[in-house]
This record gives C-alpha cells, structure tokens and sequence, in this order.
C-alpha cells in the first residue's frame, strides 16, 4: 500500500538520511519525494512511502517522529507517484477536450495538485453555482463565496466562517474570474503558499485554451 507523508523538517545535511532509515526500519519504501516549499531553517516535503500490507500506516508516524526536529503534517493514501511533468499533460488533455473542457479539468486536477476534490463555480448574483465537479466533490452546496469575482489565486483558511470543518480550500480564477477552480483537500492538509501559486499559474494557463 502507498501512502503520501507532508513532513515538515530540518533543512540541513543528513535530515533526509536519518529519515529514510527510521523509514526503512518499518519496512517502508521511499518511491518518490517533492520539496514543496523551503523556508528559514525547514522544508516541506511530499514523499510517497510503499508499506507492506501486513504494517499499520500509524508506524509510518512514529517512525518519522523519531527524527529531530520532524512533524507529520499529512498522511494520506496514494495511488499515483509525484510528477512535475503533470501540470502539461494536463494542459493538453484539457485543450483537446472540446466543449467537455470544464469537466475534464475538475477530473484531472485532483491528482496533478494533490487535492481530494476539484469544482468549477461561479456567482452571477446572490447564488453560488456550481458548474461542474469532480467524484468526491461534497455533495453540501456551497452557500456562500464572498471571494468571487476572484482576481488571483488564494488559499483560503480553516477558520473562515464559510468553510466547513472538514476543508482545507484554495481557488484560483479561470478567464476573468467570474468563474473559479476550487479545490479542496478532506482532512487536510492546508495548501501551502507554493501550492497555491502552482495552482495560480496552471489556471492562468489553461485559461487561454477556455473559452
């Protein structure tokens, strides 16, 4: 079984090192590892694990914790392996999608941007629409979207008062941002700021192959 772990750790010579062997001393696999963002003395990783099914995932915590200055921030399970590459494939299948364009990306971009769920909405009066989503998208209608128009991409945090307990959102604008990419992370963790800008400069990509 995969499993993906957002560690917050010691950027320095050997925090890698000391980490892979707590890891493997559970029995589990590096497959992949992402910096995500760096930072004054820390960084942010994303590293795919593969577990033997005999093992709980639970050790892959106390494993990692073992480690100086590491905290566990995230631990999901994870059927893909971390590509870079992904953002352009992304691009391309939305650009040959057609009239589907819309749909195609709430499909696609939970598994480029690591998200549970994607939605495309809109707000052309006092209702929030939503246009189209993904499998997994909360069926719960979202009542309120105060941000919209949007004019760049943001992150939003877990103690806004329309978000509910559960998400963990960021947004950017598709067009001239009287539309939206929402997504939403179940549980967490939050969107960091790079993510955000990740998910900022897609949209502003795809963007010009949406009518």
């Amino acid at each position: 079984m995969s499993y993906l772990l957002r560690l917050r750790l010691s950027d320095r010579p050997g925090s890698l090192g000391m980490l892979a062997v707590e890891l493997g001393a559970v029995g589990a696999d590096i497959r992949s590892l992402e910096v995500i963002e760096r930072g004054d003395g820390y960084a942010i990783d994303d590293i795919v694990v593969e577990l033997p099914s005999t093992s709980l995932p639970d050790t892959l915590i106390t494993a990692a914790q073992n480690v100086h200055d590491v905290r566990v921030e995230s631990l999901r399970p994870f059927s893909d392996v971390l590509d870079t590459h992904l953002e352009l494939e992304l691009i391309d299948v939305v650009a040959a999608a057609g009239s589907d364009r819309l749909q195609v990306l709430v499909d696609h971009s939970p598994r480029v941007l690591r998200a549970s769920w994607a939605m495309v909405v809109a707000k052309p009066g006092t209702d929030v629409l939503r246009l189209f989503a993904s499998s997994g998208a909360p069926e719960t209608p979202l009542e309120r979207a105060d941000w919209l128009p949007l004019e760049s991409a943001q992150g939003f945090a877990s103690d806004n008062d329309w978000v509910p307990d559960v998400w963990r959102d960021a947004a950017a604008p598709l067009g001239d941002g009287a539309k939206a990419l929402l997504l939403g992370r179940t549980g967490g963790p939050e969107f960091r700021p790079s993510e955000v800008a990740r998910l900022g400069y897609l949209t502003g990509i795809i963007s010009t192959v949406i009518p």
